[in-house]
């Protein structure tokens, strides 16, 4: 119980990641990652402002949290996402040895953590991530309803 009320709590955290990039024109995903207890990296979709391909929230926070700890190897921290990483992305959480992902909505057109394919648990791979979803799930599945509703008018 204590550690979904904590999951809410961060999660609310990318949602709020989530929202401003909605307000930059994004599609709006947003992430976050935790690390004893505190929130060392934030990263919301970027693609469109900076033109690039791998712009994806979770990379971002990705990036902000190995600058913030000082190391790339992120063991020991939690990220948490709004919507289910794509393969880059969950490509990604395995080889920054991310411990646990938590994602609010799967996504049955990239989804690389569950739907489409499950790369942060291929026991092939040299690291597996745990996994926990449906966190917030209406408030991220409202959020991403709204914006393309709102770009197809």
């Amino acid at each position: 119980m204590l550690f979904e009320i904590k999951d809410e709590s961060w999660m609310a955290e990318a949602l709020a990641e989530a929202r401003r990039a909605a307000d930059e024109g994004e599609v709006p995903i947003g992430a976050v990652v935790v690390f004893d207890g505190r929130v060392v990296g934030r990263g919301r979709n970027a693609r469109e402002r900076l033109n690039d391909p791998t712009a994806h929230a979770e990379i971002h926070a990705l990036q902000e949290a190995a600058r913030s700890l000082g190391r790339w190897r992120l063991t020991g921290a939690t990220i948490y996402a709004t919507l289910e990483p794509c393969p880059m992305c969950a490509g990604a959480l395995v080889n920054a040895r991310i411990d646990r992902l938590v994602y609010a909505v799967p996504d049955p057109k990239a989804g690389a953590a569950g739907t489409l394919f499950e790369i942060p648990t291929d026991p092939r791979l040299n690291h597996r991530v745990e996994i926990t979803t449906g966190i917030l799930a209406q408030e991220c599945s409202d959020l991403l309803k709204e914006f393309f509703r709102s770009r197809r008018k």
